[in-house]
């Protein structure tokens, strides 16, 4: 825990100091390099009851790689590699100068940990040069450990910042927190902005048995929750994930990465012509609801993609006005899935609280779609899904997360080793 001395005044009035904890975040799971810094004033292990607890986020900083990646189509692993190298430290930096924490101070690395650096980071030479011109110029920030991003995501993504994690804790003595990149969706929609401060925010324990549906670039999972921090993946996708598939059909069409906004773009343009005009929807452009029927709680988008595929085949002249018709049907089908297959899991496990999470969570259509659900068939029910900033891949989701995880067991990761904590790019909840 951050030190912080607690003067207890008996005078009449007086209120004691607040102990607070801090966490360091990273994460570099795919195409968005970001560190955070967090502090609560909640440093409880207890179980949750249901109280909120307050986040107060000190410093922040995202830098998106989607620019360079554009012109493949989608994020080029050793690229997204090269760029967490090079970005890691001006962006601790600026989290680090925003958070008040960047003090000024002439100190030496030991020829031993010198050498454990250049074990580290012998894969990342310029991300080592730029850590020992910087690091020993400061005084270590007052943090109570550092959380990273383990998995799951591209592996030479994830080791660049589960490495620089290492070097940090390891120069700054400070235990590490492996979180997996899921449960940082989940926590986030659990998140409320506190007034109309970016910078505070509140957390609501949810109520069990909970489901979270995660919909991202590289999953669709629902997960069925019954107590605090433990899971139980009860349906997933067999092939695509639904922000996969968005991205391949907009392939199709001519769209630019990433495909999924400029897909609903074209649909809610398509959605609003259509209301005015009330015009019958085409038999052409209708797409399959992949495994609608099904009993099980699995998705499948692959056959959703091909069907589009064979659409485009048999109408000539693709125009504009067409792509914006397909993208429509396209939506609407990946929505009718998740609501329905969303359905299915609400009544079998008696759930009292529904989570939609990750990048795809900041679809219009899709959030729309399940908060009109929520407020016509299941009233009983408490929605969560998180701001738009924070649908996407950020460190602080991935700080909140290290907050829970090491609040509940300091004491194991105080005697983790650090040769243990690796990038699992398959990583399961």
């Amino acid at each position: 825990m951050a030190e912080r001395h607690i003067d207890i005044v008996k005078a009449a009035g007086s209120i004691p100091a607040t102990p607070t904890m801090n966490i360091l975040s990273i994460e570099t799971s795919c195409d968005e390099t970001a560190i955070s810094i967090i502090e609560t004033n909640d440093v409880s292990t207890a179980a949750p009851k249901g109280a909120a607890v307050e986040f107060k986020i000190l410093g922040n900083a995202l830098l998106s790689q989607i620019k360079i990646h554009k012109k493949y189509g989608g994020v080029f692993p050793t690229l997204a590699k090269r760029e967490h190298s090079k970005n890691l430290i001006p962006i601790l930096k600026k989290v680090l100068e925003e958070s008040n924490f960047l003090k000024l101070s002439k100190s030496t690395i030991s020829t031993f940990n010198i050498q454990i650096l250049n074990s580290i980071l012998e894969r990342e030479p310029e991300l080592l040069e730029q850590f020992l011109k910087f690091i020993p110029t400061i005084k270590p920030p007052k943090i109570d450990a550092v959380a990273v991003t383990v998995g799951p995501g591209l592996e030479p993504a994830l080791w660049v910042g589960i490495n620089f994690a290492k070097t940090l804790a390891l120069i700054w003595k400070k235990p590490i927190v492996p979180i997996n990149h899921m449960e940082g969706h989940i926590v986030s929609a659990l998140l409320k902005k506190s007034g109309n401060k970016f910078s505070i925010f509140n957390f609501q324990f949810p109520k069990f048995p909970m489901i979270a549906l995660l919909i991202s670039g590289g999953h669709t999972q629902l997960v069925l929750s019954k107590e605090w921090l433990k899971y139980e993946i009860i349906g997933e996708t067999l092939d695509d994930a639904v922000g996969e598939a968005f991205d391949k059909v907009a392939r199709m069409l001519g769209l630019s990465y990433p495909g999924g906004p400029e897909i609903s773009k074209l649909a809610q343009k398509a959605r609003e012509y259509t209301l005015i005009s009330k015009e019958v929807a085409d038999k052409l452009y209708r797409l399959p609801r992949p495994m609608l029927k099904s009993e099980t709680c699995d998705f499948s988008f692959s056959g959703l993609k091909t069907a589009v595929l064979y659409m485009l085949k048999k109408i000539p002249n693709i125009t504009d006005e067409k792509k914006k018709k397909i993208a429509l049907e396209f939506e609407d089908a990946v929505t009718e899935v998740l609501i329905s297959k969303t359905k299915k899991v609400l009544k079998r496990y008696g759930v009292k609280t529904l989570i939609i999470g990750g990048g795809v969570a900041a679809n219009e259509h899709i959030k729309t779609s399940f908060e009109n659900m929520i407020r016509n068939e299941y009233l009983k029910i408490r929605l969560h899904i998180p701001t738009k900033e924070l649908s996407t891949d950020n460190a602080i989701m991935i700080a909140i997360a290290g907050y829970f995880r090491f609040s509940q067991n300091s004491e194991k990761y105080k005697k983790q080793n650090f040769d243990k904590i690796r990038a699992d790019g398959n990583l399961s909840l």
